[in-house]
């Protein structure tokens, strides 16, 4: 027997898509950059630095610090820009970082 909606699925589908979405970069303790995606940056922020939630990656770097936040863009693009950062070389990001006008804390 096959699982039915019993709600209207085509909303939930709506509001799901309608949702913003960020790229985030967040600078961990050892000075190495991390970029994610992420629809509520607080709660992220929060589970990266207190949770088993948090990437594997920044478990064992805290703390770590919100450095970038992109504008809001659908989860489709956010991925993609994420797919393209984490491409990036760490002198790559850190030259993106400084074209957007953030400095880094460490220097």
């Amino acid at each position: 027997m096959s699982a039915t909606c019993t709600v209207d699925c085509n909303i939930y589908e709506s509001v799901h898509v309608l949702k913003d979405w960020y790229v985030y970069i967040v600078r961990c303790a050892d000075d190495s950059l991390y970029t994610g995606v992420t629809t509520d940056i607080n709660r992220r922020l929060y589970e990266h630095n207190n949770t088993l939630k948090g990437a594997k990656y920044t478990k064992s770097r805290r703390p770590v610090k919100v450095v970038y936040i992109s504008s809001p863009v659908t989860r489709s693009e956010a991925l993609k820009k994420e797919y393209a950062m984490k491409k990036k070389t760490k002198k790559m990001k850190e030259t993106f970082l400084i074209e957007y006008g953030i400095i880094n804390d460490n220097v």
